[in-house]
């Protein structure tokens, strides 16, 4: 009987292992997206103390995404050869340590331009790192699950980081932001301790579960695996020097913009729009009655709300894949642009007509002293449908994009698909960086001209913050 259990013990212990594998690669890749996008929301939550009030806030989102894009745009096409992941990691910390602690040391705002747009950089080669590296698991649900926890990470980052940053605010840009600098010596922590090896995830894995040694002379294991770090294709590539050319990668892209890549760009253009140009026009008279008198003590308050409002509804709707939910199917990836226009074009009419409020809050009428405008919950629910929308098209591209091509393939062949299959995740994480890059432009006198349109009615809030 003894003999039996033991027996039993070592057969279940893979399953163990396994299961604690899968939890580690979870934890990994949701801390890979917390980590590489809570420093981004940091510095956007910190751009008043970071520049003087005569310097455009706008500068700090435009140092704070076009590195990043510059990285996702060009890296993929320049790099050959095997993607070294190690190497990455490590350089994304370095850059972001840097940059963070040269925002936080310098008082000028021209070093502290530098230091973001380093801290960008590191942003936007992260994504592409981490992205390209759920494509190398070695099975579709283990490449779900880190995809579905990444997007979970970088959904959560908008939250903990304006968190972050209201409670690190009170020890100034020095205090707040030198702590924030700690953050990225997490990457390699997380890459090199937490994140199991890739064989512990192969469903096979259980078959070649070889009991803990007990003699002194059997002293290394016969379990053949290989850390993250380690392409499989490597030792491969090297004899041969497989690589794909820049055709390769042109012929790889072109099917890639009308499918994946315009309807992301698409909805992040939209989705930023609304953040930038339209939710800051967004104001109402103050409640005095209901929830929204609890929350609502200052026009300045609003903004925030809607903010927080977005970030929640992103972290869930990226989340999808974690909580289980199926994806939406490939032929219904431009449903989010589609509606998210439809959610632009109806806060931009409620911004500049206010076509949804109700006659006694609608200027130049003046509101009542008592009670509470409509429209307030309204926006509310379209707020939180953008912040479904955009998510939605995040994690759902991604998902499939790591799922076109061909797989399976053996030898030189498996390679190259390999390859492949890293490089069109990466390109297309272009897409979402470009939308924000076009929406800052978009933004900025669109912003102007709906504010106008509400003073030449008579409501001169959205001026008066």
């Amino acid at each position: 009987m003894k003999e039996l259990n033991e027996h039993e013990t070592a057969h279940d212990a893979p399953s163990a292992w396994q299961r604690a594998a899968w939890t580690r690669l979870f934890v990994s890749f949701m801390t890979f997206g917390l980590l590489n996008n809570v420093l981004y929301v940091i510095i956007l939550s910190a751009a008043l103390d970071l520049v003087p009030s005569t310097t455009p806030k706008g500068v700090v989102a435009f140092f704070n995404i076009f590195p990043a894009l510059l990285a996702k745009v060009f890296w993929p096409i320049l790099s050959r050869g095997t993607i070294r992941y190690a190497r990455r990691v490590c350089l994304c910390t370095v850059c972001s340590w840097l940059g963070i602690a040269i925002i936080a040391f310098s008082s000028s705002v021209k070093p502290r331009l530098f230091g973001i747009s380093l801290a960008s950089l590191s942003s936007g080669l992260g994504e592409l790192t981490f992205l390209q590296l759920s494509t190398t698991l070695p099975t579709p649900s283990s490449s779900r699950t880190a995809l579905g926890a990444w997007s979970s990470g970088t959904g959560f980052a908008g939250i903990a980081g304006a968190g972050l940053w209201w409670l690190l605010r009170g020890l100034g840009v020095k205090g707040g932001l030198g702590l924030s600098s700690l953050l990225p010596l997490f990457f390699p922590l997380t890459y090199f301790v937490l994140l199991p090896s890739f064989s512990l995830l192969d469903e096979d894995a259980g078959a070649v579960y070889q009991p803990v040694p007990t003699d002194v002379g059997d002293s290394e294991s016969t379990v053949s695996t290989y850390q993250p770090s380690e392409h499989p294709a490597t030792s491969s590539s090297k004899k041969h020097k497989i690589q794909l050319t820049t055709m390769d990668k042109i012929n790889l892209i072109k099917p890639l913009v009308l499918r994946f890549m315009l309807p992301l760009c698409i909805v992040y253009i939209e989705e930023y729009v609304i953040n930038s140009g339209v939710a800051p026009t967004l104001v109402f008279p103050l409640p005095t009655t209901g929830l929204w008198s609890i929350l609502f003590k200052s026009a300045r308050d609003y903004y925030p709300f809607w903010s927080l409002t977005y970030q929640t509804f992103v972290f869930i709707s990226r989340s999808s894949l974690s909580l289980g939910l199926p994806p939406l199917p490939r032929r219904l990836l431009p449903l989010p642009a589609i509606v998210q226009c439809g959610v632009l074009s109806l806060l931009s009419l409620q911004a500049s007509k206010f076509v949804f409020s109700s006659p006694e809050y609608t200027p130049p009428a003046v509101p009542p002293l008592q009670g509470s405008d409509r429209t307030i919950s309204f926006v509310f629910v379209l707020i939180c449908l953008e912040g479904l929308c955009g998510g939605a098209a995040y994690v759902n591209t991604f998902y499939h994009v790591g799922r076109e091509g061909e797989d399976g393939g053996e030898g030189l062949q498996g390679i190259r698909q390999k390859m492949e299959k890293e490089f069109r995740i990466g390109a297309t994480g272009a897409s979402d960086s470009l939308g924000i890059l076009f929406a800052s432009l978009i933004s900025m006198p669109f912003e102007l001209a709906l504010c106008d349109a509400q003073v030449a009615r008579g409501r001169t809030t959205c001026r008066d913050l």
